[in-house]
């Protein structure tokens, strides 16, 4: 129904060569795209029975945010380690060169709430696992995953098995 592909930029060998890099700043940058996006994933979520959005730091902060406020949900940050001001639990999780760690507040997610993740896209699956975990540690369920664009020839789906995972885009490469 929406033609989300066609706001997203495509920049071959970037970072590295033989890597194309999807760009959704140019679905923000139409207000178009920018409907369309929200009103896509909002149709994936809006019938689900949830009570809180987590957004990934950055880029799920802009979608998480706008489907918060439309469908009458608290929205709750999920920060690179460092960025968030009261007590925090953290989680590490392994990048192509390394690891990295983020962070929610201790007191963010009520147990027993029911979560829906949001970023902008979904590639090896690391960075919302990690969140998963810190979602869980804190008493919530997560009931879906949700991401505008899946790389799936990096497998993250398989890193999520057994949860709920939607995508608006998906792309069978790298």
């Amino acid at each position: 129904m929406y033609d989300i592909d066609k706001y997203i930029r495509s920049i071959p060998d970037f970072p590295k060569p033989g890597i194309i890099f999807r760009d959704v700043t140019t679905v923000t940058q139409s207000a178009e795209g920018l409907q369309d996006s929200i009103n896509a994933m909002k149709e994936k979520i809006q019938d689900l029975d949830f009570d809180v959005i987590v957004g990934l730091e950055a880029r799920g902060f802009i979608f998480g945010m706008v489907l918060a406020y439309v469908l009458g949900k608290a929205f709750v940050p999920i920060r690179k380690k460092g960025k968030l001001p009261c007590k925090t639990i953290s989680e590490s999780y392994t990048l192509e060169y390394g690891t990295a760690e983020i962070e929610i507040h201790e007191d963010a997610i009520q147990k027993g709430q029911k979560v829906i993740i949001v970023d902008d896209l979904i590639a090896t699956g690391g960075t919302v696992e990690a969140a998963i975990k810190l979602i869980e540690r804190l008493g919530g369920c997560v009931v879906d995953c949700l991401f505008l664009v899946e790389l799936a020839g990096l497998k993250g789906r398989e890193k999520l098995a057994g949860y709920h995972v939607d995508a608006i885009v998906t792309y069978e490469g790298k």
